[in-house]
């Protein structure tokens, strides 16, 4: 199966037909379809398609994909470790080096079918058992790309010079989860995303038009912003990805300080979780990228053997308790690594039922 077509799907559209593959943002700026997938590490890969067309996700074919058993997933941080970092956040947080920083774990498990894993397949998956409003498949074998995302939150869309950013800070299992600290936390990062969008816009045309809007997703709720801008005269996408990436809502605040902090806790590289995951229409002067949360990949180089891979995390505050972060990033995995296990069946897949029997959008 890692012989198969190179394709994109994103937002009912399918690109098949590859034309290009470059790692410089400028060619993003060109012309042509591109599909877009940047690691956290800061490695990018553009994609062109020649071809593009209307095509819904199909809907998953039994056997089509076969994913690792629940009790297969290892973490890049145990439950001790993690709570260990949490405290070691607070102890930056309390003297005064950083406000906030996101904390990640990287899940991984062996494939049990790797020469048939068709991250397509597990797209289809991903539709019908997590819907998500940035879902997508970056299916590109030989250059190392194989992902398939259901992400909720988005890191950039752009139509013609305006650009836009919604990021998420706050989860729970419902809104009376929602704590002062979750609110707290997404002004904090909106104000972030703010300076960020304004290296690269045109002087007082940044703007926040919704600020922690109630967003409801199987299993979980968010609260969500959105921070929104001009683009100052000369600046393309690469200007773009140097005034924003990482995305400021898996980082912290300021910035510089948490990705130090992330480089002393974390164990193990995101790759393009937490990364941006998209696409660009270069000839239309539109494109959505989404943070990639929420969103598998596989490493066929992977030690041992090829393996499926997942990251969950948590934003850290002061007034953050450890054991409930390591909970957050829990209910996080949980729903997404039943349905890439097949432990969601197509009945549930369909009803869209939550762990809880009550059903979902």
């Amino acid at each position: 199966m890692h012989d198969l077509p190179p394709l994109a799907r994103f937002g009912g559209l399918l690109a098949t037909d590859l034309r290009d593959v470059t790692t410089d943002p400028a060619a993003l700026d060109s012309t042509g379809f591109w599909a877009v997938t940047a690691d956290f590490e800061g490695r990018l890969v553009c994609a062109r398609f020649g071809d593009i067309r209307p095509d819904p996700v199909p809907a998953p074919v039994p056997g089509a994909w076969r994913g690792p058993d629940a009790d297969e997933w290892t973490s890049s941080l145990g439950r001790d470790a993690y709570i260990a970092g949490v405290r070691r956040i607070r102890a930056h947080i309390e003297a005064g080096e950083v406000y906030q920083a996101n904390l990640c774990r990287v899940m991984s498990a062996p494939l049990p079918d790797p020469a048939g894993a068709d991250v397509d397949a597990l797209t289809a998956l991903l539709a019908r058992g997590n819907p998500a409003p940035y879902a997508g498949t970056i299916r590109l074998p030989a250059h190392g790309v194989e992902i398939a995302t259901a992400s909720p939150e988005l890191y950039l869309r752009r139509t013609g010079r305006l650009v836009e950013s919604g990021p998420i800070k706050g989860t729970g299992r419902t809104a009376a989860d929602l704590l002062p600290k979750d609110h707290a936390e997404n002004v904090m990062i909106v104000d972030l995303v703010r300076n960020d969008l304004g290296r690269v816009c045109a002087t007082g045309s940044v703007t926040v038009p919704e600020l922690c809007v109630l967003e409801e997703h199987p299993g979980l709720v968010h609260l969500v912003s959105t921070v929104a801008g001009e683009l100052a005269d000369g600046a393309g996408w690469p200007e773009l990805f140097a005034a924003t990436f990482p995305p400021g809502s898996v980082t912290g605040a300021p910035k510089s300080s948490a990705l130090r902090i992330i480089e002393a806790l974390e164990t193990a590289p995101r790759g393009p979780y937490c990364g941006g995951i998209g696409w660009v229409d270069a000839d239309r002067g539109t494109a959505e990228l989404a943070v990639g949360i929420r969103t598998f990949w596989i490493d066929r180089k992977a030690p041992g053997g090829p393996r499926l891979l997942f990251g969950t995390g948590a934003g850290i505050t002061w007034g953050s308790d450890p054991d409930r972060e390591w909970a957050e990033t829990e209910l996080k995995a949980a729903r997404l690594l039943r349905v890439a296990s097949g432990a969601i069946e197509a009945n549930a897949l369909e009803a869209r039922t939550d762990e809880n029997g009550r059903t979902v959008r």
